[in-house]
């Protein structure tokens, strides 16, 4: 069978704003839910008829004005006072069909800021062990934060703000040419076009101050949240002064990126300010000279003045939602660069479910290395029968761990074939290889909820019953219902409420419940004390009945009654055989034995 190939995105194409923008916008036309589309058209409706009222009101404006001072002829006949009223409820309409455009639209933003948001939680926990291994956990976090914000203010203002002020200027320069000359519009073209050309120009400048910014932002929060995941480290080493400093010296980097940020944005601020007033006073003087003429009437020269007031807030506007929206790119791009994160480890097309049989578990001439110069695994070749109990041991580095890991398919091997049942695990789904296999780790990990929730997570929709019986498989049960909360003690972060002991029991109850035809025991004894590893290995030992367990061991007591019991060295298996076998042979199982018996015996 074919395997996948992985391919790498162009790395200009990641900070590609358009990119991020084509990757939105099916958030905001789906093809599969009309009524998402429904509401952008509703919304894109109330948006053109607030625009257009928006517009006509300075008309009505100076129709009030004109009448007032008894000059000109008042559109519609109303009078100055019905004009002045007529003017109140075209402002009025402005802003009710403004508020219905945002309510109108408001289920869209929230739809798509929660569709992305659980793609993106998807997609990292369909990365590889490999990723997982060098992500730093507090900058991740920070990138999903940041990017998943700007997802509704994109949609929003790419639609309702950029959109609207270019449909107002036209509208405005039109009604300009049509009720006056070409040079009011001369003007008002200039002042936009280097409005334009100066907020573009600065805030392109102002995205590498803000990317500075997010990076030594990401770099603090990393460090922040790196310390406290460690604190009993910081305590055993007196070093929460160093911590601090540590941390003060990401912040003074980011203070001085963001002091240049705002350094920035007054300079920017200034000079849109200074252009709109130079084009205000430019079109003002046209036409108090031609009020003065007699060309125009007092009701004109409002007029002018309130379109002029009226381009200026959404340009002024334009400055801020310009340099929003690349900050938003800028924030959205890191956050589509990680869904963009290739899968190490992926699915065939169409891969098959495990089908398991007994759970036999062969290697077959395994090569494996997690750098391409350094190989850990050299040619391994094994068997674990169904229902049997098979134990690895071996130094540190040997390759133990390596071969779970591959087993649970975290990685894939470089050279030969892993199999269950004759099924090479990269032929099958995932899914179902992980739904076959029971994993008790040397530290078991815990949620921070009760005991209850964390037995539960082996298996969805357990019952308390199916929870008490695997504690009572695992020998904690007694131990839980002594507690004051019983099955509702909330265990703490990552279980460090609980000793290592009671963690390691509530992870076997956990993968009992799961009852799955294959264990792997990873070291899961090899953190404990004498008298909590043999109450542990006796819960171990009913764990594995009638199961194929692979148990990877350091300390060899524990795993003596396997079956088969393998020796790895420097990753190739260097003798094999049961305990007494390999006892007799006088090699390097023998002789690790004997240095762990006169270790214990010396204890």
């Amino acid at each position: 069978m074919r395997r996948p190939s992985t391919i790498q995105s162009d790395p200009g194409e990641h900070r590609s704003g358009w990119r991020t923008i084509r990757k939105v916008a099916p958030y905001l036309w789906p093809e599969d839910e009309p009524w998402v589309k429904r509401r952008v058209l509703w919304a894109m409706a109330m948006l053109i008829l607030a625009k257009l009222i928006a517009v006509y009101t300075p008309i009505l404006y100076k129709g009030a004005v004109d009448g007032l001072a008894g000059e000109g002829v008042p559109p519609l006949a109303l009078g100055a006072i019905g004009l002045t009223v007529a003017y109140g409820v075209a402002r009025m309409m402005t802003v009710g069909f403004q508020q219905l455009r945002d309510a109108l639209f408001a289920p869209v933003g929230q739809r798509a800021l929660r569709a992305l948001a659980l793609e993106t939680f998807q997609h990292i926990h369909q990365l590889s062990m490999r990723y997982h291994v060098t992500r730093r956990t507090g900058g991740l976090s920070r990138i999903i934060e940041r990017g998943v914000k700007g997802v509704e203010f994109l949609l929003r203002f790419l639609l309702f703000s950029i959109g609207p002020l270019i449909l107002e200027l036209l509208l405005v320069s039109i009604i300009l040419l049509w009720l006056f000359d070409v040079w009011y519009l001369v003007v008002v073209a200039v002042t936009i076009a280097l409005y334009i050309w100066f907020t573009f120009a600065v805030t392109e400048w102002r995205v590498k101050l803000r990317r500075e910014m997010n990076d030594q932002d990401t770099e603090a929060n990393q460090r922040a949240i790196d310390s406290l995941l460690n604190f009993e480290t910081v305590k055993y080493f007196n070093a929460e002064m160093r911590e601090a400093e540590r941390y003060d010296v990401s912040m003074k980097g980011y203070a001085t990126a963001a002091l240049k940020t705002a350094y920035s944005l007054a300079f920017l601020n200034f000079g849109q300010s200074m252009l709109i007033t130079c084009g205000l006073i430019g079109v003002m003087v046209l036409a108090a000279m031609g009020v003065q003429n007699g060309s125009l009437t007092v009701g004109d020269f409002v007029m002018v003045n309130a379109y002029m007031i009226q381009i200026t807030v959404p340009l002024n506007f334009l400055g801020t939602v310009y340099r929003e929206i690349r900050q938003s790119l800028v924030d959205m791009g890191q956050m589509f660069d990680l869904l963009e994160q290739p899968g190490e480890v992926t699915d065939m097309p169409c891969a098959p479910n495990l089908k398991v049989n007994g759970g036999e578990v062969t290697l077959e001439n395994v090569h494996f290395g997690y750098d391409a110069d350094r190989e850990i695994l050299k040619g391994v070749s094994l068997t674990v029968p169904a229902g049997k109990t098979v134990a690895i041991v071996g130094a540190t580095g040997s390759g133990k761990s390596t071969i779970g890991r591959l087993l649970f398919r975290f990685y894939d091997v470089t050279g030969g074939a892993l199999k269950i049942d004759g099924q090479d695990v990269r032929d099958v789904s995932q899914s179902s290889l992980h739904a076959s296999i029971g994993v008790v780790p040397q530290d078991t990990v815990l949620f921070n909820d009760t005991i209850r929730y964390n037995i539960a997570y082996g298996r969805e929709g357990a019952t308390q019953e199916d929870v008490e019986s695997a504690a009572k498989a695992a020998q904690i049960h007694d131990f839980i219902v002594s507690l004051p909360e019983g099955y509702d003690t909330k265990v703490g972060e990552r279980g460090l409420k609980l000793s290592g002991g009671e963690k390691q029991r509530v992870g076997i109850a956990r993968t009992l419940l799961k009852n799955p035809p294959i264990l792997l025991l990873d070291e899961a004894t090899s953190a404990l004390d004498t008298d909590t590893e043999k109450d542990i290995k006796d819960a171990l030992a009913r764990a594995g009945e009638g199961r194929t367990v692979l148990t990877i061991a350091h300390r060899l007591s524990t795993i003596a009654e396997s079956d088969r019991i393998v020796v790895l060295e420097k990753g190739e298996i260097l003798e094999q055989g049961t305990h007494d076998d390999l006892l007799q042979r006088e090699g390097r199982y023998a002789r690790l034995w004997s240095r762990q018996q006169s270790e214990e015996n010396v204890a």
